[in-house]
């Protein structure tokens, strides 16, 4: 043997492994999917048998080619560096760092290696989650009183649709096993699983397999869609509505469990109107550890980026006394429900949304403008896993940046120019080809739909337009046009120098009536509130402050400035201006006005007033 191996290329062991394992593979797989499905489907916390790592890695792709793959996309390997390109300064080794710290006592290095690799190809610890059983308990995060609610004996029924993009494949079976464990079976018709163009190996013909197992034990149950070419999300979601035949359809990420009582909250609301579309609410299932963490009850909204945010509760719904209440929320995020009619005579999602992000907000506004409303039930609890960073799109910015200039097209009337603003657009001729939005005005004007002033200030008060910024974004000093004007990220109320890029911390808003507001756009009411350049009148550098903290201290935050001149406080009379450190980086100062002019990208719509 030890001659055999000696005079063996390295090329010919390669393949003869390679073969071996790909049978042992197909051998392993079949004889553990079939023990689990048909034995161990109902034992609680029964750990199911997991495939060796080094089999594992041939399911996905060998290291080597990984490591291959990730220069070629623009990444830089874990061992050698903080960033990945396009990821806004994410920490990936920091993470790395604490990924084995509550779970990975005892892991060989080759173990560790390997989790920290599947960490990087999915943005969550798939090494652990493919070692924890599919049917776990989870704890149940409902409000007591939830428990004591009583449900109508006859509810519609309802199809589960799970939509993913090279996920790993425990997640997925966890996200399917929890449904049918905690899922009335007389109600849960279908769960149809939609995949978006996958590339991974194990999401091919073990899928498949794995599919028909359960069918076996839960004949027709399952359904299996698969893309042949990338859609996106809300695209995916339409295939799975299309493809649905219950009352009702609950439309989800494939990395999610859903927890006791879950469906019987949202089929009865439905029952009652049809016309609500519900959410549940989220509890977040740890990236690194995989543990539930409960989250509170909030409303869903967004800011003018359209980026989904948690809002206060609404004081109608604290009024009404009632912890199981449904409450009325003016977005969602990820996860609904709807009758299944009712979504797909209001126009389904819409399908000309690319990848990610900006959908929810768009099927949002058309529900409330379009006759329906948006709920979140408390007695319905769903956990999600949510990444710690998306290596499917290393850039999000473009497709978020993109829809979110389609839905403002669509539903957001004389208000769309705030999203312009918040991703800094210029708002004529922004360069960005947001799709044709002809069926969308058309099935506003067959729908009857209300407008988007109306759903602010009916629906969504908070989130408030700022129709007096007549200039904004990157903000250059004549001195050195290589450099903006930027805010420290951390604490966030500091300014400085910087070399000029496309991040929101450089983010400039001019008003009419004075202020400068420096970073991201804000705009919500009694949640944050926008940070002002200030003089404070003593003599000091130029600083950060939340404008009405500022004005209260008797700080100074109002200027005078036209686009190529100086930048003047309009009462201690001193100017903004740039100062060349000796040890070579620029900071601001306030000082008696030089010859250094401010110019700032783009015009706003009032700047001739």
């Amino acid at each position: 043997m030890r001659l055999w191996r000696r005079n063996c290329s390295k090329a010919l062991c390669a393949v003869l492994t390679l073969v071996a394992a790909n049978i042992l593979l197909v051998f392993y797989s079949t004889r553990v999917i079939h023990s689990w499905v048909l034995g161990n489907l109902h034992k609680e916390g029964a750990l199911v048998a997991q495939r060796p790592s080094y089999l594992e890695r041939d399911v996905h792709r060998s290291r080597k080619s990984l490591k291959l793959t990730m220069k070629q996309e623009g990444h830089v390997e874990w061992g050698n560096a903080e960033f990945y390109p396009g990821w806004k300064g994410v920490k990936v080794r920091l993470a790395l760092k604490k990924l084995f710290q509550q779970w990975g006592k005892g892991l060989s290095e080759a173990q560790q290696e390997e989790a920290r690799y599947l960490f990087l190809e999915f943005g969550y610890n798939v090494f652990l989650s493919d070692q924890l059983p599919y049917n776990r308990s989870i704890p149940d995060t409902r409000h007591a009183r939830c428990l004591q609610k009583t449900y109508p004996a006859q509810l519609p029924t309802l199809s589960v649709i799970l939509i993913f993009m090279n996920e790993a494949l425990s997640v997925i079976q966890r996200a399917i096993t929890s449904i049918i464990n905690r899922t009335p079976p007389q109600l849960l018709k279908e769960i149809i699983l939609v995949d978006d163009f996958s590339s991974h190996g194990e999401l091919k013909a073990w899928l498949n397999k794995t599919v028909k197992l359960y069918n076996r034990n839960y004949p027709a149950l399952l359904k299996l869609i698969r893309h042949t070419k990338r859609r996106g999300l809300a695209q995916a979601r339409n295939t799975g509505l299309e493809a649905a035949t219950a009352d009702v359809v609950a439309i989800m990420d494939a990395h999610i469990e859903v927890n006791v009582g879950w469906a019987e909250s949202i089929l009865s609301r439905i029952q009652e109107d049809h016309t609500v579309v519900v959410s549940p609410v989220f509890d977040n299932i740890n990236f690194n550890t995989f543990e539930l963490e409960k989250y509170e009850l909030a409303a869903i909204g967004f800011d003018w980026k359209l980026w989904g945010q948690y809002d206060p509760i609404p004081q109608a719904w604290l009024d009404v006394g009632d912890v199981t209440a449904p409450m009325k929320s003016p977005s969602i995020m990820g996860i609904l429900a709807a009758n299944r009619i009712f979504l797909t005579e209001i126009g389904a999602l819409d399908g000309g949304m690319q990848v990610y992000g900006g959908e929810n907000v768009e099927l949002s506004l058309r529900v409330w403008q379009c006759g329906g409303k948006i709920e979140i039930l408390p007695c319905s609890r769903v956990a999600h896993l949510e990444r710690y960073h998306k290596p499917y799109a290393m850039d999000l910015e473009i497709p978020l940046r993109r829809n979110a200039l389609r839905v403002a097209e669509s539903w957001m009337d004389k208000h769309k120019y705030m999203v312009y603003l918040a991703w800094n657009m210029p708002l004529k001729n922004s360069g960005i080809d947001y799709g044709d939005i002809s069926s969308r005005k058309a099935l506003r004007e067959k729908l009857k739909c209300k407008t988007f002033d109306w759903y602010l200030k009916t629906i969504y008060p908070l989130l408030k337009p700022i129709p007096n910024i007549v200039c904004y974004g990157r903000m250059k000093n004549s001195l050195d046009e290589s450099v903006c004007l930027a805010r420290e990220p951390v604490p966030g109320n500091f300014l400085k120098m910087e070399p000029c890029h496309e991040f929101s911390v450089q983010n400039v808003y001019y008003l009419l009536s004075g202020e400068f507001y420096v970073g991201e756009l804000i705009a919500k009411e009694d949640i944050h509130e926008q940070y002002c350049l200030t003089d404070s009148g003593h003599g000091e550098d130029p600083t950060l402050e939340l404008c009405s903290e500022a004005a209260k201290r008797g700080q100074y935050i109002y200027w005078d400035f036209q686009q190529g001149q100086s930048i003047k406080n309009k009462d201690t009379a001193w100017c903004l201006e740039i100062r060349k450190d000796p040890s070579g980086p620029y900071r601001l100062v306030l000082e008696n006005c030089t010859e250094q002019t401010w110019t700032i990208q783009h015009m706003g719509r009032n700047w001739s007033r």
